[in-house]
């Protein structure tokens, strides 16, 4: 099948792409990498009145410092994040997750403004923005917002964002020294089952502290094992303490039942796998350091 008949705008400035989708009264929609939407439009699944490419504003693809934050435009593609120093020195922990984002081709034109907005909840980028405190900057008809990502999702593939407000930039504050993350895919490349992401920083003693534990693929939105996260901090990082945190992670898990697996394998997987991601994290050098 082939998209329904639509209106295509290319708009060269945030303000005009606003107006835009603000003239279709939520009947447009953005098209930046469009890896999801092509597909669905093509299957006729979503059929918009027009589509507003925001492929030719500039400032939406700029990566840059502001202070001790990290600021990433919408249309940054996940192949940047690959490559770029100032990502790999800020923020490592995309530079390796977003390696497990599809193939070279989606990494090519995926952007991590689409990904959010998409939420689907095994996506790999909105893990990782919830995971590391990061806020999206929004703007609209009625004027600019700011939106913690924790706060972003009403449920699988919903956000609170009005249909005329565009995302505009990703924000991410320091980020911890230590991460460590891995997924369960059917195949390479494939929709995760589940993933596992945790990050924290560890002082001289050994002790750690701001320990997130993030989950995708076990409910309708990302989560925080916020139960696990309590008890880790300020442990060692036992084996004892990482059992503990990883049955405390099941008790957030609601997980569905789909293609890919069943509820009941997901339950079963992720305390296997919160036990070796944060044995991970305890057992690897600080990034730079010599093991």
């Amino acid at each position: 099948m082939k998209a329904a008949h639509f209106t295509y705008h290319r708009p060269t400035s945030v303000d005009e792409a606003v107006a835009f989708l603000d003239d279709y009264g939520g009947a447009a929609r953005v098209l930046a990498g469009g890896q999801s939407l092509v597909p669905m439009m093509n299957m006729r699944l979503w059929r918009p009145l027009a589509l507003v490419d925001i492929n030719r504003i500039p400032e939406l693809s700029e990566v840059r410092a502001e202070g001790t934050s990290t600021v990433l435009g919408a249309l940054v593609r996940y192949t940047t994040l690959e490559r770029l120093p100032l990502v790999a020195e800020r923020l490592p922990v995309l530079a390796e997750l977003v390696r497990h984002i599809g193939d070279r081709q989606v990494r090519n034109r995926g952007t991590v403004g689409g990904s959010l907005v998409q939420a689907d909840p095994t996506g790999e980028f909105p893990l990782a923005c919830l995971v590391l405190g990061a806020t999206v900057r929004v703007v609209g008809p009625a004027g600019a917002r700011a939106i913690p990502v924790a706060e972003l999702y009403e449920g699988s593939y919903a956000t609170v964002l009005e249909l005329e407000e565009l995302l505009t930039e990703v924000v991410f504050p320091p980020a911890p020294a230590h991460f460590a993350f891995t997924e369960v895919t059917r195949r390479h490349n494939d929709f995760a089952v589940l993933s596992v992401l945790a990050v924290g920083d560890r002082d001289a003693g050994g002790r750690w502290r701001d320990v997130r534990v993030g989950l995708g693929g076990i409910a309708d939105t990302p989560v925080l094992a916020e139960a696990a996260a309590e008890l880790l901090n300020g442990s060692d990082l036992s084996d004892a303490v990482i059992r503990e945190a990883a049955e405390l992670a099941v008790d957030v898990a609601d997980p569905p039942s789909d293609i890919r697996a069943s509820a009941e394998y997901r339950r079963h997987l992720l305390p296997v796998y919160a036990r070796r991601v944060l044995t991970e994290l305890r057992d690897a050098p600080l990034r730079g350091e010599q093991s």
